[in-house]
């Protein structure tokens, strides 16, 4: 079969693989259709790199995909061939004491796609656990299914904020996973949805769906527009989606006293924490990696008329134009949210 191999940095191609063979038990064999380009495929192409996670080995990339069931194995059950799924790519050793407690994400041993060394779903065809593959309702595409996984982050992101009804929310960065986590948030429960960035063309994607307000942050600070529009209270809960240094100046400082902060964006390298502003106004801290328990929800939800995913894929490009569809991620256009690949 084809896949699109990463050798090292720098240097990736479309060639021919071992196919994966026949599912073992509690496996099913599933032929691509539709994949995500993330931004750490996208690192690891260009520094062959992501903090301690190192190519070392040629490696096939993508874990945001979605494709149709071709073979089911010993003992699975709830899926047939001719299923339309998407698939959880991270498998954690069901053994491990962070599956015991529920903290399967932050399991030491899960294998993830397209992490060093694991192989991704950027090929024909893959073999994955039925415990993390997922039918596809009718009513949505192979793109949105391709978009569950990001989808799923902000899902977690709004499960660990305990939005209450009628709360506030309040989202820095309009990223594919800001906006994500914005439609998450509202659908959750914020009455209200501020959601700022730097470039007024991503914002712009939001125009329309009732709830969003957007910031432009080259204009307008994200609390002060929250806290006029709250009677100088301002947001219950507060979403860092971007990673990025400076925003943690003024973070702490940015709930509603008693407020929470999530933490989905992940910085390259320390960050300052006020601890005593944090202290002094109450504030609770929680933080986001991938995700737990969260993507039947995710899928349920998409599938409903609370969240449309299909306006947030930007472009699609075929297989064989796969090494174009990195470089135009690379490009960075404003209203680009997410590129896909088509098999």
């Amino acid at each position: 079969m084809r896949a699109l191999m990463l050798h090292e940095k720098g240097r990736m191609s479309i060639e021919e693989v071992e196919a994966p063979g026949a599912p073992g038990p509690g496996e099913v064999r599933i032929a691509m259709h539709t994949v995500g380009i993330c931004a750490s495929d996208v690192h690891y192409w260009t520094d062959g790199k992501i903090g301690p996670f190192v190519v070392e080995a040629p490696m096939i990339l993508g874990h945001e995909g979605a494709g149709t069931v071709l073979e089911v194995g010993e003992g699975v059950t709830g899926l047939a061939a001719g299923d339309r799924v998407v698939m959880e790519p991270g498998v954690p050793d069901p053994t491990s004491r962070a599956v015991k407690e529920g903290h399967y994400n932050v399991d030491p041993g899960v294998e993830f796609w397209a992490t060093p060394p694991v192989h991704g779903c950027l090929a024909e065809e893959v073999l994955h656990p039925a415990a993390y593959t997922y039918k596809l309702p009718e009513s949505m595409s192979f793109a949105e299914g391709a978009l569950i996984e990001p989808f799923a982050v902000g899902m977690f992101a709004a499960t660990k904020a305990e939005i209450s009804p009628g709360d506030v929310a309040a989202v820095i960065g309009a990223g594919t996973i800001g906006i994500m986590t914005a439609l998450a948030a509202l659908a959750g429960g914020a009455s209200r949805v501020f959601i700022s960035d730097v470039l007024p063309e991503k914002l712009a994607l939001l125009d329309g769906i009732d709830g969003i307000t957007t910031v432009d942050a080259t204009a307008q600070d994200l609390g002060e527009a929250v806290r006029e529009a709250t009677g100088g209270w301002g947001p219950q809960v507060v979403f860092e989606a971007t990673g990025a240094a400076p925003v943690y100046r003024s973070l702490w400082a940015l709930p509603a006293p008693g407020g929470r902060i999530v933490l989905v964006g992940m910085p390259v390298d320390p960050v300052p924490f006020d601890i005593a502003t944090a202290q002094s106004r109450g504030i609770s801290l929680e933080t986001v990696f991938r995700y737990a328990n969260v993507h039947q929800k995710a899928i349920d939800l998409a599938a409903s008329d609370a969240v449309d995913l299909s306006p947030f894929v930007s472009e699609t490009f075929a297989f064989d134009d796969s090494v174009q569809a990195f470089e135009r991620f690379l490009e960075g256009r404003p209203t680009d949210v997410k590129i896909q690949i088509t098999l």
